[in-house]
């Protein structure tokens, strides 16, 4: 087995213990005879799985029950358009900061359901950062503000939390579970697994019982949050295989210490890189600003295209894979989840180092 160190930005790196698990009991789970994907969603050890990766993502954000865990299928990009038909109006409009593609996405859904109002925006900074508390313009009778924690693509991240006075809505596909956060002050949350929990095919969200147990009547049945909530997320087929291994990889937190653990370690990882980039003497560039930057992905340019080209070459040929940055932004993305070892952010950081060495003019 070569296994490389995978900094794709998602589907990204899952825990090593917990793909060896999955391989373990594919052909037979639970002592059903049969694999997880063969297993009725109606069943009794699906159940199971299901109502255990409920809890622990819930125990994991220190959540009572007092909030509901859903899992909704059609990604993120689903989300951005559920969220204001289910809570925003033409008289109680969405309030949205834009910090990334992302961010914007969800605001243009907004826009094209005519119950969008911009908070703040980034975007003449090639959103280089995030905006402070003091640039977020949120009328008092908004539906709800919404923010992207985590903005992949551009490597930044919030790093307090925004006061306002209306509920908190957070897009977190790309640092959910990273850290410790005080969950309690978002009203609902959500996250495309793919990134930091597990494969691609499930979306989770987890909001106030009280936001979500009613929905319009208006909206169609698979758009309703009270659809999921009502039904348990199993209304219809859900993605099961999906689901199993988010439970795996909480279960995986949870056995190396929890959101406590993972933020020492994700810090560790960012620092060895981000070090490399200051200490370079210009050869390497980040694009996000000090105090905006990620912990989960690390961007930056190199003096010429050509040498970024050279760059990807032979950090694959180093068992280094998915260093290539966004196309809006070019240069180098190392995505560095929980599942990424420290190991291989120090193995990135030494190549980056013997690169400049051999590259610099």
């Amino acid at each position: 087995m070569n296994r490389v160190y995978n900094f794709n930005p998602g589907p990204a790196t899952l825990p090593l213990d917990v793909l060896k698990e999955v391989q373990a009991e594919f052909l037979d789970f639970d002592e059903t005879g049969m694999s997880i994907v063969e297993v009725s969603h109606r069943a009794k050890p699906y159940e199971k799985v299901h109502n255990q990766a409920k809890a622990d993502i819930l125990e994991l954000m220190n959540l009572g029950d007092d909030y509901e865990v859903l899992f909704i299928q059609g990604g993120a990009s689903l989300q951005f358009a559920m969220i204001p038909m289910n809570f925003a109006s033409k008289d109680k409009l969405g309030s949205y900061a834009v910090t990334g593609i992302f961010a914007r996405n969800a605001y243009k859904e907004a826009v094209n359901l005519g119950v969008a109002k911009l908070a703040a925006s980034t975007e003449d900074e090639n959103f280089a950062r995030v905006p402070c508390q003091n640039e977020l313009k949120v009328d008092s009778n908004s539906a709800y503000l919404h923010i992207c924690m985590n903005n992949t693509i551009y490597g930044t991240e919030y790093h307090y939390i925004p006061e306002v006075e209306v509920p908190l809505f957070a897009d977190m596909s790309s640092d959910m579970l990273s850290r410790p956060l005080d969950f309690k002050k978002f009203s609902l949350i959500y996250a495309g697994v793919q990134k930091n929990l597990g494969p691609a095919g499930v979306v989770i969200v987890v909001a106030k019982k009280s936001l979500i147990e009613k929905s319009l009547d208006s909206l169609p049945t698979m758009l309703r949050y009270d659809t999921f909530y009502n039904k348990n997320s199993l209304y219809n087929t859900p993605p099961t295989f999906s689901i199993y291994v988010v439970g795996k990889v909480a279960q995986w937190i949870k056995n190396n210490g929890g959101l406590k653990v993972m933020a020492q370690r994700n810090l560790k990882k960012a620092q060895l890189l981000y070090n490399v980039i200051d200490e370079s003497d210009g050869f390497y560039k980040g694009h996000a600003q000090e105090d905006s930057r990620s912990l989960m992905n690390v961007t930056f340019r190199l003096p010429n295209e050509e040498l970024e080209k050279k760059f990807v070459a032979e950090a694959l040929a180093n068992n280094i894979s998915g260093v290539k940055g966004h196309r809006l932004v070019g240069g180098m993305r190392a995505s560095i989840y929980n599942a990424m070892p420290i190991e291989g952010a120090e193995v990135l950081a030494e190549f980056m180092k013997k690169f400049q060495r051999k590259n610099k003019g």
